[in-house]
């Protein structure tokens, strides 16, 4: 009872939480609600004794990628009033995918609870949920895994290839023109007269 009653609270401050990341007018509030949203996931998480799942959250994503969020959010100066000029246009497109996102989920719980997609049993008895998870991942879900780990290695790639800029007042070294360099090219041989004493 006690542990329900815990859930409870901890998913009514989740959807708070998320419900105040995308209707907060600040960027860095929005982000902060963003992280109180994480750390009550992975209460949760904790809740459902999936601590591996929790910690990687809070380590992740509250501790590296909003610190990411917040630094990039508080030293670019944001028009934020340019941000809210196309909102209305993209919002029948962001409310069907929206609509097709909460649809999926049903059909995943629905299939859950109506033991259609009963969900593999490879943990052995006596395994932790961290070894478990890891035979679940690189035996049944290995495809998915390789897939998303392709799509994450892609998404960093463009981001680096989007950011790299070339500044034209910075001078740098050239590997291949220092390989086909020849000795006449760095080396002048210049003949002088011998200097006299008088």
């Amino acid at each position: 009872m006690f542990e329900a009653a815990v859930f409870y609270v901890f998913g009514a401050i989740l959807l708070c939480s998320a419900l105040a990341v995308i209707t907060a007018r600040n960027p860095v509030h929005a982000a902060l609600f963003l992280v109180l949203a994480f750390f009550t996931a992975s209460a949760i998480w904790l809740l459902l004794r999936a601590e591996f799942l929790a910690l990687t959250l809070v380590v992740v994503y509250v501790g590296a990628v909003m610190v990411l969020f917040l630094f990039v959010v508080m030293m670019l100066d944001i028009n934020l009033e340019r941000l809210r000029e196309g909102f209305w246009q993209y919002l029948p497109l962001g409310a069907l995918v929206g609509v097709l996102m909460a649809a999926e989920m049903t059909a995943v719980l629905y299939g859950r609870w109506s033991g259609l997609l009963a969900p593999p049993r490879l943990a052995a008895a006596g395994d932790s949920n961290t070894k478990a998870l890891g035979r679940l991942i690189y035996t049944h879900y290995v495809l998915a895994f390789e897939i998303a780990a392709v799509v994450l290695l892609v998404a960093i790639i463009a981001a680096i290839a989007l950011t790299l800029r070339r500044r034209k007042d910075t001078r740098g070294q050239d590997p291949v023109a220092q390989v086909r360099v020849r000795r006449a090219d760095r080396v002048r041989l210049v003949s002088m007269p011998a200097a006299k004493d008088e």
